[in-house]
């Protein structure tokens, strides 16, 4: 039992990760589209930049005035989140399956 809430947890991880790929990237086209400024700070490679992600997690976006730029990257940072979260999980619950 223990194996199978670890999957579906890996399973809730892909569902975050496929939020991701779509919301994340519309958020940055956003920026470089009409915040250049702000989108030269996160660099060149922003998708998967430590940086960049950093940026996301800590909600500094917020410190951009545009609501439809937040409107896009909240719900990149709760898919991040999702996903940080149920790795995590799936972790605990594999560790504690193979525990004597």
């Amino acid at each position: 039992m223990t194996l199978f809430l670890a999957l579906c947890f890996f399973g809730v991880a892909i569902g975050g990760f496929t939020a991701f790929v779509i919301f994340w990237p519309l958020s940055l086209v956003h920026l470089r589209d009409r915040h250049p400024e702000e989108r030269e700070r996160l660099g060149d490679h922003a998708f998967m930049s430590p940086t960049a992600l950093g940026w996301l997690l800590a909600g500094r976006y917020y410190e951009v005035p545009d609501r439809q730029f937040t409107g896009l990257a909240t719900p990149a940072r709760i898919s991040l989140l999702v996903i940080l979260g149920a790795l995590a999980a799936s972790a605990v619950l594999w560790l504690w399956s193979i525990a004597p």
